[in-house]
């Protein structure tokens, strides 16, 4: 590897199944360039990289298109939510609140 390339990873997760790629590319790629590049699409087809969200350990990317890369970044495909959190949590405090009362 010269100074001019950078190792990075991409990774994707489904619920019973998951795959982090590692590749090299060269130092001006972007985050969008190096998932095309990781060809983690043809292996997961059902990606949407125009309605979904990518992230580099952790924090989402504003400008995946733009967005430069540095050595050993992870990239990270997110998946949209089935379910806001916030209503799951709120169904299961109001689960709690009719349990109490039961035993009341």
């Amino acid at each position: 590897m010269t100074h001019d390339s950078l190792r990075l990873e991409v990774a994707y997760a489904l619920p019973d199944r998951q795959r982090l790629i590692a590749l090299i590319v060269d130092a001006h790629c972007t985050v969008l360039e190096a998932v095309h590049r990781s060809g983690i699409l043809a292996e997961f087809p059902e990606i949407d990289l125009e309605h979904g969200k990518l992230g580099i350990w952790g924090k989402v990317v504003t400008s995946p298109e733009t967005m430069q890369l540095r050595d050993g970044d992870r990239i990270e495909i997110y998946r949209p939510l089935l379910i806001d959190p916030k209503v799951v949590r709120q169904a299961r405090a109001d689960t709690q609140t009719i349990k109490l009362k039961r035993f009341r």
